[in-house]
Order: structure tokens, then C-alpha cells, then sequence
């Protein structure tokens, strides 16, 4: 017998690994040898011993190989970062280790109802790869349901299975056959099924099976382990984003503090609202408009246009209502009030969005702005009542000393040795109501104080004592401001000027006069002054008690019929009588005066005379004839 004959070839085949049909060489060699039957038998049992001795360490080699794969995934599992390459990583091993020609996971989706496939390893139909199955369809299904694995050795003919087009033509496009599927399951719960399919048939091992659930079971852990991560990440950043809010809460709150306290230290100086202004634009970036409550611009800082007048009330309206600043557009807007009183707005165009602590200064600034309007007004009042008490002694009598009322003047900014007028305002500005006198008194107050003059109530009129010397044109200027003020004619008659305080009770006097001329003339809402009026102002301020019908008497019986004849013809009558008493009664220059023939002026006189009567040239008809001129032409006064 030959040294290859022996049983010690067997360990040789073991020791290279050799393929099980290599072991039955020592046998073939032995019957052509022509051994004995027992040297055979000995060979025989050599031979059964050695292949199972083969298959055990095949069997731990496989084993060796299941644990590597086990140890590597709990590895994988150990470092999680990418749940998705974990997953795919158990797909692959789980095709490696059971030989597989394709290996796939499936979960569900509890928002639409079904499952989806996750993962394919060893996949080549792209409509496979995209499947989603209804709960309960398919091998996947019962395995869900069952929370137990199925393996079936050729899934198109299993009828213990509920069959879909959708899935049937999927795994038909795979060329999938046998089919085992194990669930992922967490505690009670199954979440998805994973997968190890041939493409021809064969059985799978309870060591398959238990190896895929092992898989599976990893599987599970990586998926719930990166789900709790997912929330541990959303939860940090949760607190991350609170602790910033909570950070830029705290700097918003600090920065409005410390731009309240910078407002607050600045009205200290002395700061009105156009440094208020100035300020907040400056920390802003923006540009402002700060208006009164007439919507009038108290400030403006930089390049903004006023807005809309219903969008501004609009908005003033609801940034009261609810006690912060608001948007409207391209501004935000944040009302300035103190109680339940309006007192103006602050307008902010923005060039950008405004943060909270933006929001916070402009409404900061809103409420400093209502105290320095506050103050202010007091001031006003204060200053208005002390110019009052100055402006009543000037006019009163007897004058109280002029050196203390010249020193108490100069205190308020007002040299009584230069050129002042006097202006007195009608009852028909003052006469209304509580109110209506209030208003028109803190305008004449206001009105005076900013041209360096004094106001003051006396004797149921306004008076107001201005710098200049054109009396009349201050009287019609007051007259014009204060009717839009009050929103009724207001009539003014002034005297003037002076530049001797012991004179200005003379003054106010003739102002007086003149009023009162005003309205016997019938000029209610208008403005004129003494020397205007002339000597007629004179003659119906004395008498102005008789009032406004006792001069139209007077016109029209003296000089009416002229008129009324000059108005139904078109004629000239009335400007040639003026032209003809202007001249001392010459035709020749009244002709001149004219622009006409004398002997046009010679035929207009008699026309004259025809509709007045023959004496109207003697020396007292005449006088009251240029009389009534005179008030008719004061009464209609040159535009």
C-alpha cells in the first residue's frame, strides 16, 4: 500500500481545504491499488470521519465569519453619525453572510399608512427599488403582522401570502424566488422587515434565519438609537435657540435701557425733541419725522417724506390701541401720548427690518418726546401768562413804572424802545365758547412769543403787541392765521407804531377804535389799521356803538342814488366825485385826474346833480356827500 494510501492523506486534505470530493481520491487509489476489503473499510471510515471533521470547522469558519459580521455591526452601531450607512452596511453584511443574491429592508411609514423600501444591496430593477406596500400585503406584511420571520421557498406560487400587482411586479422585475424577511421590531413594536432573497430556489437554515434576526435586531437598535440622537439634537438645538433668544432678549432689553437712559440724560441737558430726533436716527441708522398732533413736523432727520394723512391717522389710531409701535408700509409709526391726549407721532422709515429693541427705542423715544411736548406746553403757558401780566400793564393806566416794565421785557427778549404795533382782535374770535377763547389766545400767545412780541386778554378782545411799524399789514396777517386757526372770520384793527412804552395805552386804545370801525363799516373778518381808516375811523370808533346799519343809512341817503345808478348803467359817477372833492372842485384836473375830457367831467357833475339834487355842492350837503364817500369806499376796500 502506497504512502498516498493511507489515512494520513486525509489530514492532508483537511490541513489544505480541500473540496469534498477530493476526499474520496485515497478510496479510487486504494481499489485500483487492489487493497484488501479491510484495508477499504479502514479508508472508508478515514474518509466519513475526516468530512465531518471538514464540515465542523466549516461550520465554525462560517460561524467565525457570522460573529465577525455581528461584531462589526455593533461596531458600526457604537459610532453612529450616518444612520444611513449603517443601515446600508447591515443590508450588505446580511447578503454576504447568507450568500444571497439580493438583501433589503422595508419600514413603515406612519404618515401615509404604508411601508417603503429603505435599503436594497444587490438590487438591479429600478422599479423594485422604488416599491411601497400596503400594510399587511406581500411576505413583508405577515411578518409585520406575526412579528415572527417567514421564509418561502418560491414566493410567486405562495398562496399564504397576500399577493399585489404593485409587489408581484416588482419582485417579478428582481427575478426574486425564495424570500426570507425577519421583523425590526423595538420592544413590542415591529417597524419595518428586513430581507434575504435568491433569485432561484433554496432553503433557508434555522442558522440563516437566526442570523438574519440578529441583523435585524441591530438594525432596530441603529434605527431607535438615531432617532433618540435626532431628538437629543433637535432638544439641544431647542435649548441653543432658546438661549440665544434669551441672549438677544437680554441685549435688546439693555440696549433700549441704555438708549432710554442716553434719551433721559440728554432731555437733562436740555435737549428738545429735534435732539430726541437725532438721536434715534443716529442709533437707528434711520431717517425720522416727528410730528404734532395737527400733524404738523415738529423734526425731521434725514430723507423722509411726510406720509399720507389718512394712513397717518390710521396708524397713530392703532399704535394707541395697542400701546406699541406699528407698520404701515414702508414707516413704522409710534403715537406720542400722555393719558388719553394726543399729542403727535413719531414716523421712522426703516431700511431694513426693526428688531425688538429697535421697536423698543422707537416707543421709548415716543413717550420722552410726550413729556418734553409736555413740558413744553407748561413752559409756554408759564411764559404766555408772564408776557400776558407785561403786555396788561403796558396798556394799562395809569403806566406803572417803565424802567421795571423796560427791565421785565428785556427778560423776555423784548426791547420796548424799538418800533412795536398794537393789534386787537374782535369779539367774533373770542366770543364763542370757553374753548374757542382758549385756542385763539394760546395762538395770539404762540403767534407773538416766536416774532418776539407780547399777547394778552383784556377787555374781552386779544391783544397782541408785535415788532415792525406796517400796522396794517400785521393786522391783516393776524386776521388771515387766526381765522384758519379758529375756523370763523376774525376781524383785527391796530394802531402803531410806538417806540414809548408810555404810549402804548394810547395805542391800544386807537386799535381798539379801529376794531370797533371795522365792524360799523361792515368789514367783519377783516384786517386794517388806524391810518388806513383815516379820519372816518376816528369819527366811528367814538360812535361805534351805533353800529353797522346806521352807516348803510347814512351812505344810502346820502350818495345812494349815485351809486345805485353807477351799478345799474356802468357808469363813473362815484370815481369822478372822489376825483372831483380830491381836487378841491377843479374840472380841469378831476378831467386829468380821469383821463377824460372836462367836459365828460362837466356832464357826469350834472348827472350828479339830477340824481342828488341842486345844493349837493354846498358846503354842508357837500361835506356829507365826501363823508359817505368815504365810507363807501372803506367798506369796500381796494383788494
Amino acid at each position: 500500500m502506497s504512502v498516498m494510501s493511507s489515512p494520513v492523506e486525509f489530514l492532508e486534505l483537511l490541513a489544505r481545504e480541500a473540496a469534498a470530493v477530493e476526499f474520496e481520491g485515497p478510496l479510487v487509489a486504494a481499489r485500483a491499488a487492489g487493497a484488501p476489503p479491510d484495508r477499504l473499510a479502514e479508508l472508508e471510515q478515514a474518509k466519513v470521519v475526516a468530512l465531518r471533521v471538514r464540515a465542523l470547522l466549516e461550520r465554525r469558519r462560517r460561524r467565525e465569519s457570522e460573529l465577525s459580521g455581528l461584531y462589526d455591526t455593533a461596531s458600526d452601531l457604537a459610532g453612529l453619525r450616518d444612520l444611513d450607512a449603517v443601515l446600508r452596511a447591515i443590508v450588505h453584511r446580511a447578503r454576504h453572510l447568507l450568500g444571497a443574491d439580493v438583501a433589503y429592508m422595508t419600514l413603515d411609514d406612519d404618515e401615509r399608512g404604508d411601508t417603503y423600501m429603505r435599503v436594497t444591496d444587490g438590487s438591479i430593477s429600478a422599479r423594485f427599488q422604488r416599491l411601497r406596500l400596503p400594510m399587511g400585503a406581500g411576505l413583508g406584511g405577515l411578518v409585520a403582522q406575526s412579528g415572527t420571520p417567514y421564509v418561502t421557498a418560491n414566493y410567486p406560487e405562495d398562496e399564504r401570502f397576500h399577493h399585489t400587482g404593485e409587489i408581484d411586479a416588482g419582485v417579478g422585475e428582481e427575478g426574486l424566488v425564495a424570500i426570507l424577511g425577519v421583523p425590526l421590531r423595538l420592544g413590542s413594536t415591529s417597524i419595518g422587515v428586513l430581507y434575504a432573497a435568491n433569485r432561484s430556489a433554496r432553503p433557508f437554515a434555522r442558522e440563516e434565519v437566526s442570523l438574519l434576526v440578529s441583523l435585524a435586531a441591530h438594525a432596530a437598535v441603529a434605527i431607535d438609537t438615531a432617532r433618540l440622537l435626532a431628538e437629543t439634537q433637535a432638544a439641544l438645538a431647542e435649548l441653543s435657540a432658546a438661549n440665544t433668544t434669551i441672549r438677544a432678549h437680554s441685549s435688546s432689553v439693555e440696549r433700549a435701557a441704555a438708549a432710554h437712559d442716553r434719551m433721559t440724560a440728554l432731555v437733562l441737558r436740555g435737549g428738545g425733541v429735534e435732539d430726541v430726533a437725532s438721536f434715534v436716527a443716529d442709533v437707528l441708522g434711520e431717517a425720522l419725522l416727528a410730528l404734532d398732533a395737527h400733524g404738523r413736523r415738529l423734526a425731521r432727520v434725514g430723507q423722509i417724506d411726510e406720509p399720507d394723512r389718512a394712513d397717518l391717522v390710521e396708524a397713530v389710531a392703532a399704535s394707541r390701541t395697542e400701546g406699541r409701535s406699528v407698520r404701515r408700509g414702508p414707516f413704522w409709526y409710534a403715537a406720542v401720548v400722555a393719558g388719553t391726549e394726543n399729542l403727535g407721532a413719531l414716523v421712522l422709515r426703516p431700511d431694513g427690518e426693526l428688531v425688538d429693541a429697535d421697536q423698543r427705542i422707537l416707543e421709548r423715544a415716543a413717550l420722552v418726546t410726550a413729556l418734553l411736548l409736555l413740558f413744553r406746553r407748561t413752559v409756554a403757558e408759564a411764559e404766555g401768562r408772564v408776557r400776558g401780566e407785561l403786555l396788561d400793564d403796558l396798556i394799562a393806566r395809569p403806566l406803572a413804572d417803565t424802567d421795571a416794565l423796560r427791565t421785565r421785557a428785556r427778560r423776555l427778549g423784548v426791547d420796548l424802545d424799538a418800533p412795536h404795533v398794537l393789534v386787537a382782535v374782535g369779539d367774533d374770535a373770542i366770543a364763542a365758547t370757553g374753548s374757542a377763547r382758549q385756542r385763539a389766545l394760546s395762538w395770539a400767545t404762540t403767534y407773538a412769543s416766536t416774532r418776539g412780541g407780547l399777547a394778552a386778554a383784556r377787555d374781552g378782545r386779544v391783544v397782541l403787541m408785535l415788532p415792525g411799524r406796517d400796522a396794517g399789514g400785521a393786522a391783516r396777517a393776524v386776521s388771515r392765521d387766526l381765522s384758519r386757526v379758529t375756523g370763523r372770520p376774525v376781524t383785527a384793527g391796530a394802531s402803531g407804531p410806538s417806540t414809548d412804552p408810555a404810549s402804548l395805552a394810547t395805542i391800544f386804545q386807537e386799535a381798539d377804535r379801529c376794531l370797533t370801525a371795522l365792524g360799523a363799516l361792515g368789514r367783519t373778518g377783516q384786517g386794517a389799521s388806524t391810518a388806513e381808516l383815516g379820519f372816518v375811523g376816528l369819527l366811528l370808533g367814538a360812535v361805534g356803538d351805533r353800529g353797522d346799519g346806521d352807516v348803510a343809512r347814512f351812505i344810502a341817503t346820502t350818495v345812494g342814488p349815485v351809486v345805485d345808478y353807477d351799478a345799474r348803467r356802468g357808469t363813473a359817477l362815484v370815481k369822478t366825485l372822489e376825483a372831483y372833492f380830491g381836487v378841491g372842485g377843479s374840472l380841469a384836473r378831476a378831467a386829468e385826474l380821469l383821463h377824460v375830457h372836462v367836459n365828460t367831467v362837466t356832464q357826469r357833475l350834472e348827472r350828479v346833480g339830477q340824481l342828488l339834487g341842486p345844493d349837493w355842492q354846498k358846503p354842508g350837503r357837500a361835506l356829507e356827500v365826501q363823508l359817505a364817500l368815504r365810507l363807501h369806499r372803506l367798506r369796500e376796500p381796494a383788494p
